[in-house]
């Protein structure tokens, strides 16, 4: 009787937890436009290394997060105007890193 090997290679799966996804490539190149009312996933080498919300999101979770966690509000609590400027501050610098450091972005 002849048997044939057979390798099976099985890729890992990773859950993405928004319906929109961006590369690093193509969120360097305006990363302002990611900022929306739902999580847009950033992905490197398809696999997601961060989520990108707007603000108006943000601070929907962070008043979820404080209702059912009372002491997170001590921990971070910025009002709009910061999270607009510490967001601004962000796509500058993604605009400005390196290539090489693009891949490293988490």
């Amino acid at each position: 009787m002849y048997t044939k090997a057979c390798t099976v290679s099985i890729m890992a799966t990773q859950s993405i937890l928004a319906e929109k996804t961006v590369s690093i490539t193509e969120l360097r190149k305006d990363p302002s436009q990611y900022f929306q009312s739902e999580p847009v996933a950033v992905l490197s080498n398809n696999k997601p290394k961060g989520y990108m919300l707007g603000a108006d999101l943000f601070e929907q979770l962070m008043k979820l997060a404080e209702s059912a966690q009372p002491s997170i509000k001590s921990q971070f609590r910025p009002n709009r105007k910061r999270i607009q400027t510490l967001a601004a501050n962000n796509a500058q610098a993604i605009l400005a890193m390196p290539e090489e450091d693009i891949g490293d972005f988490e």
